[in-house]
C-alpha cells in the first residue's frame, strides 16, 4: 500500500520530468548558435537572427501563460497539462526537420509555448496536489529540475549534432504526459466546480485521511463555499469583463500581483534565464578564452544544480523570507565584486590575467542566487494568489514574466558588446536590489502554510481562518 508521500511524489514527477526538459528547452540555443554560426552551416544567422532564437521563447510565453490560465480553470489542471505539453513535443520535431531560420524560429515559438504555460502551472499543481510541508520542497526541485536540464545541454552540445539533440529532449516530455495520465484532478479545481465529493476522494488520495489533512480540506470547502454562494449561477460577458476589471480593486488581488512582479524582476535580473542561454558568451568576455569557456561554464552549471538541489533541503529548515533576503543581498554584493574587479582590470588598473578570480566570485553568485532569488519567485506563482483570482493571476503574471524574459534574452547579446559584460552585471545588479527592497516590506512568510491560510493573509491580514469561520456562519451553505 503507496502512502501520500509517495503518491505525491509519484505525481510531481511528471512536472520536474516536465521541467527537465524546459531547461533543455531553454538552454538550446547555446548548443544552436554556435553551430550556425560555423562557416560551413548551411543555416546562416547574424547577431540580430541569433538573438531572436534566443528572445523568441518570451513571445510566444505570452501566449503560453495566457492559454494555461484559460484551460486550467475550465478543464482542470490535469487536461492542461498534458495539452499544454503538446505544441512543446512538436516544436522539437520541426526543429529537427528544419532547413531555414523562419523554420526554427516556429519550432522555437512552440518550445516557448509550452515552457510559459507549464512553468506556472507546475507550480499550481505543486501548490494545490502536494502538502504545506512538503510543497517547499517540491517547488524548489521544479527549480533545480530547470538547471539539470541545462547543464545536461551544455554538456551534449559539447557531443552531439543539435537536430541530435532536439530529438532526445523529446524523451522527458513523452514520460512525463504518461505519468501525467496517471494524475486525480486538482482537489481545488473540483471544490471550485462544487464537484465537493471527487474534491474529497483526490484531496485523501493524495494526502492521506488524518486530522491535518481533514482540517485543511475543510477550511478549503467552507471558504469556497461561502465564495460561490455570492456567485450568480450564470454569468454574462459583461459580468465576467466587469469582474477580470474589478479584480484591479481588490487588495487580495494587487498585492499578491505587486510580489509577482517584483519577484519577477529579481528573477530575471538574477540571471536564471540568461546563463542558461549566454553562457558560452558570457564566459568569453570574462575569461576572453574560446577554448576554456566551455569547461568554465560546465564547472558553474555544476555548481548552479548543486546548490539548486541543496536549497530543496535547506527549504525545510529556514523560512522563505529569511533564506530569499539574506542570500539575495549577499549575491548582490558578491556581484558587485565581480563588476568591480572586472572594471578595473579593463581599465588596466589591475592586471586581468587572474581570471580565475572573477570566474570563483560568478560562482559563489550564482549559489547565492539559487538559494533564493531563481526559485522562490516562480514558487509563489503557486501559492501567493487566492483561489477566485488564481486564473487571471496566473495568467497576467505570465505575461510580464515572458515579457522580462524575452526583454533580457533580446538585449543580452548587444548590453555584452555595448556596455561590457561588467556594466550589464552592474545594470542587473542594481535593479534586483531595488526589488529585493521593496519586496521585504511587503512579501509575506508562506513555509508551511495551507493554501487557505495564505489567502486568508491577503484578504484579512492574517493566517489565521477566524475571519472565514465567521463568514460561514453568516452565509448560508450550498449543497446544505
Amino acid at each position: 500500500m503507496t502512502t501520500p508521500l509517495i503518491r505525491q511524489t509519484w505525481t510531481m514527477s511528471a512536472v520536474l520530468m516536465n521541467m527537465f526538459g524546459q531547461g533543455l528547452m531553454l538552454s538550446y540555443p547555446s548548443s544552436l548558435l554556435p553551430a550556425l554560426n560555423q562557416p560551413d552551416s548551411p543555416i546562416k544567422v547574424n547577431l540580430h537572427t541569433s538573438s531572436w532564437l534566443g528572445s523568441i521563447v518570451g513571445i510566444s510565453g505570452i501566449a503560453g501563460f495566457l492559454l494555461s490560465s484559460l484551460l486550467m480553470d475550465l478543464y482542470g489542471r490535469r487536461a492542461t497539462h498534458g495539452l499544454i505539453m503538446l505544441p512543446g513535443a512538436f516544436g522539437w520535431l520541426i526543429i529537427y526537420l528544419a532547413n531555414d531560420v523562419p523554420t526554427l524560429m516556429v519550432g522555437r515559438l512552440l518550445g516557448g509555448l509550452s515552457s510559459a504555460g507549464t512553468v506556472s502551472l507546475g507550480a499550481i499543481v505543486i501548490g494545490e496536489y502536494t502538502s504545506p510541508k512538503y510543497r517547499g520542497v517540491f517547488l524548489y526541485l521544479k527549480n533545480a529540475s530547470v538547471c539539470l536540464g541545462a547543464l545536461c545541454m551544455h554538456i551534449i552540445s559539447r557531443y552531439l549534432h543539435w537536430r541530435t539533440i532536439a530529438l532526445i529532449a523529446l524523451i522527458p516530455l513523452i514520460i512525463a504526459l504518461i505519468i501525467i495520465y496517471t494524475w486525480p484532478e486538482s482537489p481545488s479545481w473540483l471544490a471550485s466546480k462544487r464537484q465537493y465529493e471527487k474534491s474529497e476522494q483526490a484531496f485523501f488520495w493524495l494526502r492521506g485521511e488524518h486530522e491535518d489533512s481533514r482540517k485543511e480540506f475543510g477550511d478549503t470547502i467552507k471558504a469556497q463555499k461561502a465564495k460561490l454562494s455570492k456567485q450568480k449561477k450564470k454569468l454574462t460577458i459583461t459580468d465576467q469583463l466587469t469582474g477580470f476589471f474589478r479584480k484591479f480593486t481588490q487588495k487580495d488581488f494587487l498585492k499578491p500581483f505587486l510580489i509577482m512582479i517584483l519577484a519577477t524582476i529579481v528573477l530575471e535580473m538574477s540571471g536564471r534565464h540568461i546563463f542558461l542561454v549566454y553562457a558560452l558568451q558570457i564566459m568569453k568576455n570574462i575569461t576572453g578564452e574560446t577554448s576554456l569557456s566551455f569547461y568554465y561554464t560546465l564547472g558553474i552549471d555544476v555548481t548552479i544544480t548543486a546548490s539548486a538541489v541543496f536549497a530543496s533541503f535547506l527549504v525545510k529548515v529556514m523560512n522563505r523570507r529569511t533564506l530569499l533576503f539574506s542570500s539575495g543581498f549577499a549575491a548582490i554584493g558578491v556581484l558587485i565584486s565581480v563588476c568591480l574587479y572586472l572594471f578595473l582590470a579593463s581599465k588596466e588598473i589591475i592586471s586581468g590575467k587572474e581570471t580565475w578570480i572573477p570566474t570563483s566570485l560568478l560562482v559563489v553568485y550564482f549559489i547565492l542566487a539559487n538559494l533564493g532569488c531563481a526559485p522562490i519567485p516562480l514558487a509563489l506563482v503557486g501559492e501567493v494568489f487566492p483561489l477566485a483570482h488564481r486564473g487571471v493571476g496566473t495568467a497576467l503574471s505570465g505575461v510580464w514574466i515572458s515579457s522580462c524574459l524575452m526583454v533580457g534574452l533580446k538585449s543580452t547579446p548587444h548590453l555584452l558588446d555595448s556596455i561590457k559584460v561588467y556594466g550589464f552585471f552592474a545594470v542587473y545588479g542594481s535593479i534586483m536590489g531595488v526589488s529585493l527592497l521593496i519586496l521585504y516590506f511587503i512579501m509575506p512568510e508562506t513555509k508551511d502554510k495551507t493554501l487557505q491560510e495564505i489567502e486568508n493573509y491577503f484578504n484579512h491580514g492574517k493566517f489565521a481562518n477566524d475571519d472565514v469561520e465567521d463568514e460561514e456562519a453568516n452565509t448560508k451553505m450550498i449543497g446544505e
